[in-house]
């Protein structure tokens, strides 16, 4: 079984397959503090969790956005299988053609959504990611990575506002009952989903201008159930985006072994 880890500045993502059958997923929180051996136990204990024994790993995916941590995963993940480890670094063969001024800079998980995205849903394809900042990311008609945009993440956009402010507060990321707040919970909330998905709305409508062409457009990432819905431009949620990517990448890179 393949085991697919997609490392965030927020949380990290673990998934594990049977072949392309995703079997099971866990979201938890990204710890960069984290000893090798509490990552082993860590992942051990998802894993028993389920009935799965580390036995049962053929082989491990790994796509990181934190570098303080990405070595430690590196080595755990050689420890946990005696298979192949893929880490989605400079080198790596996506298939992807990256058209970018320096190919070297987009982030790993970035490739990942967008060659997910090609290959389940046709070029072109724009993924909007909703993690710890919102990404955007662009497939062009070639099949080609162009590129896109990042953006403050809703937490982050959120936290800053309270943080900056002496009488506002930490509120649930639930839609008000009105745009119009009629306390300042609801203007917070009013705020952050219905500005966001503005946001979203905004760059996407730009992006598929610059395209040209009828673009579908795809959303994945913790956040995505709660702010799509109040979005006019996105069409699809796929949550488990990433995680086939990494899937998809692990597979062209161990196919001849």
């Amino acid at each position: 079984m393949l085991l697919t880890l997609d490392i965030g500045n927020t949380q990290t993502a673990v998934g594990l397959y049977d072949g392309e059958t995703l079997v099971t997923t866990w979201r938890l929180t990204t710890l960069t503090e984290r000893t090798d051996d509490e990552l082993r136990l860590w992942l051990r204990g998802l894993l028993d969790l389920e009935g799965f024994e580390v036995t049962d790993i053929t082989g491990v995916a790994v796509s990181s956005v934190v570098p303080a941590i990405t070595g430690a995963f590196r080595r755990v993940a050689t420890r946990l299988t005696s298979g192949p480890v893929v880490v989605i670094e400079p080198g790596i063969k996506t298939g992807m053609q990256i058209q970018i001024d320096n190919p070297h800079e987009v982030g790993a998980d970035r490739v990942v959504n967008a060659l997910a995205a090609r290959e389940r849903y046709g070029p072109p394809v724009v993924v909007v990611d909703f993690g710890t900042s919102t990404n955007f990311d662009v497939v062009g008609t070639g099949g080609e990575y162009l590129g896109g945009a990042i953006a403050p993440g809703l937490v982050i956009a959120t936290g800053a506002l309270i943080s900056g402010t002496a009488a506002l507060r930490n509120v649930e990321f639930v839609p008000p009952r009105s745009p119009i707040g009629k306390g300042t919970v609801e203007a917070i909330q009013s705020g952050a989903i219905y500005g966001h998905a503005g946001l979203v709305d905004g760059i996407m409508e730009r992006i598929c201008a610059e395209i040209g062409t009828e673009t579908t457009r795809v959303a994945t990432g913790g956040l995505a159930p709660t702010i799509v819905p109040h979005c006019r431009s996105v069409e699809i949620i796929d949550e488990t985006l990433t995680l086939d990517g990494l899937r998809m990448i692990y597979e062209r890179n161990t196919d001849d072994e």
